[in-house]
């Protein structure tokens, strides 16, 4: 990726105020912003819209237009970033876990980062959906790592690591890696999958992580995690009151209406729900 990223712009769309030296702390304070700012999402691929992975494409949406993407939108983005501010950064690829512990095995079509701070390596991930990490995670194994969210620790390690988040009593794996930098060039066939072929296209899935909460929408379901809290869920009912969701709580600056109200429309129908 040899183009370079407006970091003025991606200070102002995050809130981000401060040093900018290359350390752990920068990193922290970034990786804390990011998830509050931008949201994960899949409109693109639901309105059969192209998601596109080259810089200038991934900022003119998510600085510029005001929208939010998916994994390798949102790492391309911060790996980019990153660099500029000379960190030593690396894409990594995973295998998703969450929904299926079975697929260790299947390739891999999510992407975080790793990156080298005074002799250590955190991982980074800005764009894991309703579990997005909001802090670095130092990869060591078999320690609790507290974050402005949930616990996570990594397992394994030597080649395969996983990451597991504490959720309830239990620890849930998210998704497996390992360590070998990956390239633009290795992420454009799952990209490409993704994008046409995969729930994203048929579901549509939002997540933000403002300060002390997790915001949620599959499709017509709006649900507000608070740690320590009973989740509240509520069916949203009517193409107006799923906008106002995607731009209000969520932030994001919608496609035209002539693209996205028709989906919007076919998901609450899917749902059952009666058009207001």
């Amino acid at each position: 990726m040899s183009q370079k990223v407006n970091l003025n712009a991606y200070f102002e769309r995050i809130g981000f105020a401060g040093s900018i030296a290359p350390t752990l702390a920068t990193l922290e304070l970034i990786h804390a912003l990011h998830p509050t700012a931008i949201a994960f999402e899949n409109l693109n691929p639901l309105l059969g819209l192209p998601v596109n992975l080259d810089l200038n494409s991934i900022a003119k949406k998510l600085l510029a237009e005001g929208r939010g993407g998916y994994c390798y939108e949102h790492n391309l983005l911060l790996m980019a970033v990153l660099r500029e501010l000379d960190f030593s950064v690396r894409g990594l690829a995973a295998r998703v876990l969450w929904s299926d512990p079975t697929a260790i095995d299947r390739p891999p079509t999510h992407m975080l980062l790793a990156v080298e701070i005074g002799g250590a390596t955190y991982i980074a991930d800005t764009g894991f959906g309703g579990l997005t990490l909001t802090a670095p995670l130092k990869l060591k194994s078999e320690i609790e790592q507290a974050t402005p969210h949930e616990t996570f620790r990594l397992v394994g390690g030597a080649p395969d690591w996983v990451l597991e988040a504490s959720i309830g009593d239990n620890w849930k794996p998210l998704y497996s890696f390992d360590t070998a930098e990956k390239t633009e060039a290795d992420y454009a066939a799952s990209n490409l999958q993704l994008s046409t072929d995969s729930p994203f296209t048929r579901e549509l899935r939002v997540a933000l992580s403002p300060a002390g909460k997790r915001l949620a929408l599959r499709d017509n379901r709006f649900t507000t995690h608070v740690a320590g809290e009973p989740s509240e869920s509520r069916l949203l009912t009517s193409v107006a009151e799923m906008r106002e969701v995607l731009s209000g709580s969520f932030g994001i600056q919608l496609p035209a209406a002539e693209l996205l109200d028709p989906k919007l429309e076919a998901i609450l129908a899917a749902a059952g729900a009666p058009e207001a």
